[in-house]
């Protein structure tokens, strides 16, 4: 019965460690050890606050996140926010697809641009193509893939007295170095895609369900034990996914820390290089595990940063979204999904952008554009115009919510004052 509560939450987490995550979270285990898992303690509620919130906003109000925007605030707001979402989530998919496509060559060998493409038209077809439900089934079961992370702990000998005290007693240092790869985890774990895809999938989840209807309307109808078992399962759902996602996150860094940075290599520059350097130093079950790992993330992650993009465009202009929706019924829908997919790809093989900038500029897009969708969000949440008697959230979750913006911005104004130096 908690198994299948669980959904966008799950997938939404299970997405948060895509690739390029991996590639982060592999540099920060390699230059600082043990230093930042601090990091995924700390982010944890801050992560699950602010997604709650999201998937409430989309469950309330049958409405994502850009559909909201577009209804409540200026498009002077709306347009800005969607495009750099849009232009964030393709570079991001660039990555992802080219890192798939040198996981599997690193297993295989053979030509990782043949093997890029191949998974971007595969993840492409599937998404236009496979029935909704079947979809939304095969994304919750992918996640398993990210245990791969969970068992290459074991290959590692693990400082264990060590880890737990990073883990418990956060260690700061103000070198520009170690601010900006704290940032840049930050960045990594909190993002805007996974706002708009969260909320998304609770509206797609009440379109295809004919008992379903947004909460507002179902307590106008007199269903408050619907209602609270509505909320009840987004909050076991999100916290479950959340946490799912941080706990990978963080044996990657342990793994990383207790095996490249232990080893002396300070610099990781993508995750396929950072499961090449572990097979010499942890053993072929490792190098198997993180390689197979960023194939499995990356069919997971590809379609959810394709699918945000497309929500957010589809619902800021209006057009029929959704991913049960055939794709003559929704071209413009299936257009954003196919077009950020293909430019994603072509990035590859155009090497317009270096693959280690492209994750550069993603995380500064993602840094820039979080804060104020993140703001939006909060004050959406507690208006009664867009969430009728939902806008009395508790104290708490409101609180860490904001918390949570405030950190972001932060981490925003961090990421300038670092980059500058």
């Amino acid at each position: 019965m908690w198994l299948r509560k669980l959904g966008p939450g799950l997938v939404t987490g299970a997405s948060d460690d895509d690739p390029s995550g991996i590639a982060t979270y592999s540099q920060a285990g390699a230059q600082f050890g043990y230093g930042l898992l601090w990091t995924q303690l700390f982010s944890l509620p801050l992560m699950a606050a602010i997604q709650e919130i999201s998937a409430r906003i989309g469950r309330v109000t049958g409405r994502g996140i850009a559909g909201n925007i577009r209804k409540t605030y200026s498009k002077w707001i709306l347009y800005p926010i969607v495009l750099l979402v849009v232009v964030a989530n393709t570079i991001n998919l660039g990555a992802d697809i080219g890192a798939v496509g040198d996981a599997v060559h690193l297993l295989v060998g053979g030509p990782a641009l043949v093997y890029a493409a191949l998974f971007a038209l595969l993840s492409l077809g599937m998404e236009c193509f496979l029935c909704y439900r079947n979809y939304a089934g095969y994304l919750k079961w992918l996640t398993i893939v990210l245990f791969a992370y969970v068992a290459a702990v074991f290959f590692a000998h693990v400082s264990w007295r060590a880890a737990v005290h990073a883990t418990l007693v956060p260690h700061l240092s103000f070198s520009r170095d170690y601010l900006a790869t704290f940032i840049a985890v930050l960045g990594t774990t909190i993002s805007p895609y996974l706002f708009f895809w969260q909320a998304s999938m609770e509206t797609e989840d009440i379109r295809i369900s004919p008992k379903d209807e947004p909460l507002k309307k179902e307590l106008r109808q007199g269903k408050p034990g619907k209602v609270r078992g509505s909320l009840n399962r987004i909050r076991w759902d999100t916290y479950v996914g959340m946490t799912f996602a941080n706990l990978v996150s963080y044996c990657i860094i342990l793994t990383a820390a207790a095996t490249l940075y232990a080893h002396g290599i300070r610099d990781v520059q993508s995750s396929q290089e950072a499961a090449k350097a572990l097979e010499p130093i942890a053993g072929k079950g490792a190098f198997i595990l993180f390689a197979l790992g960023i194939i499995g993330t990356g069919l997971l992650a590809v379609p959810v940063l394709a699918g945000s993009a497309a929500y957010a465009v589809g619902e800021a202009l209006q057009w029929p979204t959704g991913l049960d929706r055939k794709p003559l019924d929704a071209k413009g829908f299936y257009g954003v999904v196919a077009v950020a997919t293909v430019i994603g790809l072509a990035i590859n093989f155009g090497r317009w952008i270096d693959p280690i900038k492209a994750l550069f500029w993603s995380a500064v897009i993602n840094g820039v554009v979080a804060v104020p969708v993140m703001v939006i969000v909060m004050r959406m949440v507690g208006r009664r115009d867009v969430m009728g008697e939902f806008s009395r959230v508790s104290k708490i979750l409101r609180a860490v919510g904001w918390l949570a913006t405030a950190v972001m911005a932060a981490a925003a104004i961090g990421l300038f004052a670092t980059w500058k130096q």
